[in-house]
């Protein structure tokens, strides 16, 4: 190989030690790990660190609720989501924790840094206190009435009905979601990054290829809108790091979180002996790469460069952001028996299949996939099972029991052979680009092409024919070295299968050099099957479980029970015109995480535009056509995305659960009224 070796660090977003790890989640370690995976199998040194997320109010509250110490919780959840991690064949080189000593030394040496640079200043702030719980609260934990449409039960910081972001102080009729206490208002000093002393450095830094482009366009709404000083610090109680020289007041989370990144790798590096500084020292040659979901791209883009570089460490090389999962084109939900844990799935499936379908869905933007599941039966079933393993299994019979085993000494076809090598330059690329979907769709033309190959030279009818056993035996070793290429193509994405594969072929770890050499005069293992069709049953048998997580305590602190709304009579309710709308477009809106842009068709009312604030839940490509609920009379309400004209129903417990749009019964049209 004529590239130049790297020197890769490689990092996931740390997952938070309060809960399990679902499907959601695996799209980015998935991602991750084929990546650095791909790395290693062209012979860069790639290190790849993780770790648990370990600090903050939810996982005191956690703690206390389940009668533990924060402690015994996070080490009890860490060793899940190890369990878990392992078990999807996610290669970690170290999966650590960011309540560890090393965390802590570099959290302070990063703080002490950027206080001796005048990049923290100290002022005092009004916040949310419990009265009961005497301490401070987080937005998350206030629940109110949305200021802007009344929607209950929203959060202290945004409404995930109508998408409007405010101030826990803007809710009406607020509580805590811990005690359901009326919160009232302290005074507290807090600590703050300057993040702005760095606005240079950094529209600098997001414009030199470390982002995707459509995330670089995203930050330049930041910067017009001015960047913000950070509160970096939490009130005791809370479980975390103290600040060094500030007794009861506590690192948040989010700043201690990514310097577990450094932290990992630090471990790492003391337990087999690597020379950390070098790694991490302005103007490193080694590369930093985080792989990020599009939900903290502002916690990575701006506040960590600007941390590390006023800390005098080097920034990272890239960081890559993905989109979110959704099951059979909606939110992962409960009810629906779609909010899939990873420990769910694996109790049913292959978890290399789910690897081969990420894979075949990711590509280098910011765009969410869809886990169909139907699509997903069909095309495992089609592609590993029906193109990849069978070219083994079609040829692996006649070595084994006509020629003991021993392929031939040369190629029928070479050329062939050649073309399946030479592609390799074009999946490489598209590995390095993290065009996974393209990479697959390669392997899998070549896969055809195999096949085809068989076909054309039908060695179950050739070997029938006396004399032309060397033909036969030509033929099937053909078939096998070129399902060999595309065993080293697909290693990154399937290596248990991988290596099952190597102990048929009998040979060392393939490595992506071994593609000049094929495989010739070599004895080889008899064949097992290496996988199998994935059955509707597996499926169902999955959701099945998965609903019946229900029934499980939910892993959250307790919220006010609802309280039923203030009776109206008929006379009120016959003031909302409810009429049956179309869908004729959906569209995301940009700068709303939460919002899609919907056309309707009203019938004899026309056209409205409506505002929703079911982006999470919703594909909008999966929108068109449908029939949905409209409030048509509702006052319209100006946005800064627009004009809204109306309210489309949707049902949902404001938490987990939903929206769920409400559809009309099959035969509605369009400006019927609902009654």
């Amino acid at each position: 190989m004529s590239e130049k070796r790297r020197e890769i660090l490689v990092t996931s977003a740390l997952p938070y030690a309060n809960g399990p790890i679902h499907l959601g989640h695996l799209v980015e370690y998935i991602q991750t790990d084929i990546w650095a995976r791909f790395q290693r199998l062209r012979g860069h040194r790639c290190y790849y660190v993780c770790a648990d997320d370990a600090h903050g109010t939810p996982i005191m509250l956690r703690a206390q609720a389940d009668g533990i110490t924060p402690e015994e919780l996070i080490e009890r959840v860490g060793a899940e989501h190890r369990r878990d991690f392992a078990d999807f064949a996610i290669g970690f080189d170290n999966y650590y924790t960011t309540h560890s000593p090393e965390n802590r030394e570099l959290a302070e040496t990063i703080y002490l840094r950027l206080k001796e640079g005048g990049h923290i200043v100290r002022r005092t702030i009004s916040q949310a206190y419990d009265p009961v719980k005497e301490m401070f609260l987080p937005d998350r934990f206030i629940r109110g009435e949305c200021p802007r449409c009344g929607a209950p039960d929203q959060y202290g910081d945004s409404c995930e009905v109508c998408g409007a972001t405010y101030s826990p102080t803007d809710l009406k009729n607020p509580v805590s979601a811990i005690s359901g206490a009326t919160p009232v208002e302290r005074e507290s000093e807090h600590y703050f990054f300057r993040l702005a002393d760095f606005e240079e450095m950094l529209r600098e830094w997001t414009r030199s290829g470390h982002l995707q482009p459509e995330v670089a366009n995203k930050l330049q709404e930041w910067f017009e809108a001015g960047l913000k000083e950070w509160d970096i610090s939490r009130d005791a109680p809370y479980f975390g790091f103290e600040i060094p020289g500030a007794p009861g007041k506590y690192f948040y989370v989010w700043l201690d979180a990514p310097i577990g990144y450094l932290a990992s790798f630090r471990n790492l590096c003391d337990r087999e002996g690597l020379d950390f500084d070098a790694w991490v020292r302005p103007g490193s040659k080694a590369e930093m790469v985080h792989f990020i979901g599009k939900d903290i791209v502002y916690f990575h883009a701006l506040f960590w460069p600007a941390m590390l570089h006023g800390a005098g460490f080097r920034t990272p090389t890239a960081i890559w952001a993905h989109g979110f999962l959704t099951v059979n084109g909606h939110k992962m939900s409960k009810s629906r028996g779609t909010f899939i844990t990873a420990r769910s799935y694996l109790d049913h499936l292959n978890p290399e299949y789910l690897r081969y379908y990420f894979a075949a869905k990711l590509g280098p933007h910011v765009e969410d996939i869809d886990l169909s599941l139907e699509d997903f039966r069909t095309r495992v079933n089609a592609d590993l099972v029906g193109k990849l393993v069978n070219i083994a299994s079609r040829c692996a019979g006649f070595i084994t029991r006509r020629f003991d085993g021993v392929l031939a000494d040369a190629l029928p076809d070479e050329a062939l052979y050649r073309r399946f090598v030479e592609a390799g330059a074009e999946i490489a690329a598209a590995y390095e680009g993290r065009e996974y979907s393209r990479a697959v769709r390669l392997v899998m033309q070549l896969a055809d092409q195999a096949n085809q190959y068989i076909d054309e030279h039908k060695p179950w009818a050739v070997i029938k024919e006396p004399g032309r056993e060397s033909e036969v035996e030509g033929v099937a070793t053909e078939g096998i070295n070129l399902f060999r290429v595309l065993m080293i193509y697909l290693k990154p994405v399937l290596p248990v299968t991988a290596a099952a594969a190597e102990e048929f072929l009998a040979v060392e770890p393939l490595t992506w050099a071994d593609l000049e050499r094929p495989l010739l005069g070599h004895c080889i293992n008899r064949y097992r099957p290496l996988l199998t069709r994935v059955e509707e049953s597996a499926v169902e048998a999955m959701l099945e479980a998965s609903r019946g997580d229900l029934q499980k305590p939910a892993a959250r602190p307790p919220a006010q029970e609802p309280q039923a709304q203030e009776p109206i009579t008929i006379d009120d309710f016959a003031r909302i015109d409810l009429r049956v709308a179309r869908v004729e477009r959906a569209e995301a809106v940009e700068g709303a995480d939460r919002l899609l842009r919907l056309e309707l068709d009203v019938g004899e009312l026309g056209r409205r535009t409506v505002f929703a604030g079911i982006r999470k839940a919703y594909d909008p490509q999966a929108l068109g056509g449908r029939l949905v609920v409209l409030v048509a009379n509702l006052k319209p309400r100006k946005m800064r995305f627009g004009l809204s004209e109306g309210m489309v129903l949707a049902a949902g417990d404001g938490k987990e659960e939903g929206p769920f749009l409400l559809y009309p019964d099959q035969g509605a049209r369009p400006g019927m009224k609902v009654r």
